[in-house]
């Protein structure tokens, strides 16, 4: 018995030196942190106030589509390479930006803390490096917006709203927070809104026959005129006649993407109430179900006069963006 017991025992000091020695090797990140679509910048100050930080500031700082006031895309706050460290390092996106015997882009996850994104651009001479920013711009922005936005999506699902509804009538799980409350729905329509400080935020889910919106040259017309008669028929505006239109002093911000791996078309814009004085942004997006013959559209809308709105929209866009089909 003795002997079982000294055998036992040493085993277990065995496993744990062995653990030790692994978890020696491991490197603890401490998490990230910063407020959302805020940009660390490490440059020198003498690049940063040269021709490359004027790029810098045109692609990252450029007006976010589709807002009826002009919002940068991030918010930059640039740092030298000297103070780079400690709580700077633990910004959640950053991008560094260096000279360098080769010319490279980088983009690496988790180097000083966990989430974490970080771009690494390097080249000669500060000629290349302009060079560098604007040929990547849009790889540079849609790494680091899709960083922000599972930030965004993990925020979310802290408190989630459970509603199997959507589930069971539409085919697909769509995830937003337990704040935001179901207004309208019917068997193949839902409007679904948060009250804010100022107004509200939207979104509303339905379907449409497939074929019936394609991607060709008319494709905002058709866009526009199914979510005008949508408006008429569900979001009346505070007037006896009024309801939601779109914009059309404001010509609609166009591109193509992808949406649970289905391919989408998105469209923003400026919507406003017809007969009332009541406007803001939106985002359109109609999602190609050609496996259940229909086309499922998915659009986001803020009202909230006299305030910025990029926040009300980027929470909304995460929240499109967690859709997934059953």
């Amino acid at each position: 018995m003795i002997h079982k017991i000294l055998v036992v025992c040493l085993s277990v000091i065995v496993l744990q030196s062995c653990n030790q020695g692994k978890s020696s090797n491991y490197k603890i990140l401490p998490e990230s942190s910063g407020k959302l679509n805020n940009l660390t910048v490490v440059v020198d100050n003498d690049l940063w106030t040269g021709s490359l930080g004027e790029t810098l500031r045109e692609v990252l700082a450029a007006p976010v589509h589709g807002l009826p006031q002009d919002e940068p895309l991030f918010i930059l706050s640039q740092i030298p390479p000297s103070v780079f460290s400690g709580f700077a390092q633990q910004s959640r996106i950053v991008l560094k930006v260096e000279k360098s015997d080769s010319t490279q882009l980088k983009i690496a996850k988790n180097v000083f803390a966990r989430p974490q994104r970080v771009v690494l651009v390097a080249a000669p001479t500060e000629e290349a490096l302009v060079a560098q920013i604007k040929s990547n711009a849009q790889n540079i922005v849609s790494t680091l917006k899709a960083e922000e936005i599972k930030e965004q999506q993990r925020r979310i699902q802290i408190a989630l709203h459970k509603n199997n509804t959507i589930k069971e009538k539409l085919g697909i799980s769509i995830k937003f927070p337990s704040v935001y409350r179901i207004a309208t729905e019917t068997d193949n329509f839902y409007w679904i809104r948060k009250d804010i400080t100022t107004g509200t935020t939207n979104i509303l889910l339905y379907e449409l026959p497939y074929g019936r919106i394609k991607d060709s040259d008319s494709v905002v017309r058709d866009i526009i005129k199914v979510r005008d008669s949508i408006g008429k028929k569900h979001i009346p505006g505070p007037l006896d006649g009024s309801f939601m239109i779109t914009e059309d002093a404001y010509t609609p911000f166009l591109a193509k993407t992808t949406i649970d791996d289905k391919f989408a078309i998105e469209t923003k814009g400026i919507w406003d109430v017809k007969n009332a004085f009541m406007s803001g942004p939106f985002v359109n997006y109609v999602i190609d179900d050609k496996a259940n013959n229909r086309l499922l559209v998915v659009e986001g809308f803020a009202f909230a006069p006299s305030v910025g709105k990029r926040d009300y929209m980027f929470e909304l866009e995460a929240i499109i963006k967690s859709i997934s089909f059953n």
